[in-house]
């Protein structure tokens, strides 16, 4: 099956924040994260449900893991009907919550 992805306002907006910080520190590593961002989410596309559990009662509300060096970010998605996956929220790692 092949799934649908696509952002909430949020989760965009979340994505330029975390773009802007690390543009302040270094540009190419800004461009980087921001690939490696994208490029993880294509995971997605086909395989949804292979990322963990939000919430241990919900199947359908996950998070993906995406490695950038020593850190990296997670995204919260929801898998809904009609093979649709949504971005709720992305955050870095050290983030205490998604914002």
């Amino acid at each position: 099956m092949h799934y649908q992805v696509r952002f909430t306002k949020a989760a965009r907006e979340d994505i330029k924040r975390l773009y802007a910080f690390l543009l302040q520190q270094d540009k190419r590593a800004a461009e980087h994260a921001l690939q490696a961002i994208y490029k993880a989410m294509e995971l997605l596309k086909s395989f949804p449900f292979t990322c963990r559990k939000a919430q241990a009662d919900n199947p359908f509300l996950r998070e993906l893991i995406i490695s950038f060096g020593a850190n990296g970010y997670v995204a919260l998605f929801e898998i809904e009907e009609n093979a649709i996956v949504t971005i709720l929220a992305v955050r870095h790692q050290r983030e205490d919550d998604y914002l």
